[in-house]
């Protein structure tokens, strides 16, 4: 499987490519700050321009944060789904978990007008969109859990999982079609997904579950690395397959569902991240491959944010369709030079 020894020099220069990259994130912007003074706002130095330090700390800092945490947790979910479904098409919403945040996110938007006058207002503010994403997320993940305990197969759970993002998405079609256009643009601007959309006690609130959904992969690694030989030889070897299931299916709602809330849908990253990785390292153990895919994950989403952010611009662009532009034609190319996906 590969010892994480022999990946030293791959790791240092990941994570001294992932500095580079935040850094850079930074110092882009409608607004050109030197790089001199972005690392001077960050020490708490003085700057040329008090506005510099001001933006730094309370809009790029939070967004490039943001990014990182984003772009490592879709990889890190896309990672467990592949593994748990032994299925290269798996990504971290192959469980209906982003069709429930959109649900919940359209009956606060579109169904919002049933309410009317005040209440409308109420509704539609940063914090419900988030605790309706939520809602919608872990309501799916339950019907999902619920089923798992059910299920003996697998494979049930994933078809399941796509039926409930039919359901759901059956559903937000029937709300748009009754909403208004002023409606329909709100609920299709938060599906492009943003980064920058997060206050410092928000980002606090998004990595505390964060940090929980991490703590509940880093205890699968074991199980995830026994499933990759087989659900009868992980069973030979006293793995309890349904308690590994649920925690692999647990971290990556915890994951997938918060980041869902707090940024949007982002596509491409958690499908996408994790073959890359494989066809850099070129090892199936998650030991290795779970702190690779942190880094690679946290590195393409800030390279992808600050390309769509325009610098010198007052344009942003969405950031779904730059990480589905730029990434999807890299990941081919990749599989075809090597024409083999590891598993």
């Amino acid at each position: 499987m590969g010892n994480i020894n022999t990946y030293k020099l791959p790791f240092l220069a990941l994570i001294l490519l992932l500095i580079i990259c935040f850094m850079a994130n930074i110092s882009l912007g409608s607004v050109h700050i030197p790089l001199k003074d972005v690392f001077n706002s960050l020490i708490g130095l003085k700057t040329q321009q008090d506005s510099w330090q001001h933006i730094v700390l309370n809009y790029r800092l939070p967004k490039a944060i943001t990014a990182i945490l984003v772009g490592s947790g879709l990889g890190i979910s896309g990672l467990l789904m592949q593994t748990l479904f032994r299925n290269p098409l798996a990504g971290p919403f192959v469980l209906g978990i982003s069709s429930g945040a959109s649900l919940g996110v359209a009956l606060v938007i579109l169904g919002s007008s049933l309410f009317g006058g005040i209440l409308t207002t109420i509704l539609i503010s940063k914090w419900s969109i988030v605790i309706a994403a939520s809602s919608g997320s872990f309501l799916v993940l339950l019907a999902v859990l619920i089923t798992s305990l059910k299920v003996r197969d697998t494979m049930a759970i994933l078809i399941i999982g796509l039926m409930f993002a039919s359901i759901t998405a059956a559903i937000v079609s029937v709300l748009s079609y009754f909403g208004s256009a002023q409606q329909l643009q709100q609920y299709i601007f938060w599906g492009f997904g943003s980064l920058g959309n997060l206050s410092w006690n928000e980002l606090l609130i998004f990595s505390l579950i964060y940090g929980l959904g991490i703590m509940v992969t880093i205890a699968s690694i074991k199980s995830l690395n026994t499933l990759l030989l087989g659900k009868n030889y992980a069973k030979s070897l006293g793995l309890n397959i349904k308690k590994s299931r649920l925690s692999i299916i647990i971290s990556t709602s915890l994951l997938a569902g918060t980041i869902t809330a707090f940024a949007g849908p982002i596509a491409f990253i958690g499908l996408a991240i994790p073959h890359l990785t494989r066809q850099i390292f070129n090892t199936s153990n998650h030991k290795i491959l779970l702190p690779a895919v942190f880094l690679i994950g946290a590195i393409v989403l800030l390279i992808c944010d600050s390309i769509a952010q325009i610098p010198n611009s007052d344009y942003t662009l969405p950031i779904n369709a730059i990480t589905s532009l730029i990434g999807a034609p890299v990941v081919i190319w990749l599989l075809v030079r090597k024409r083999k996906m590891m598993f």
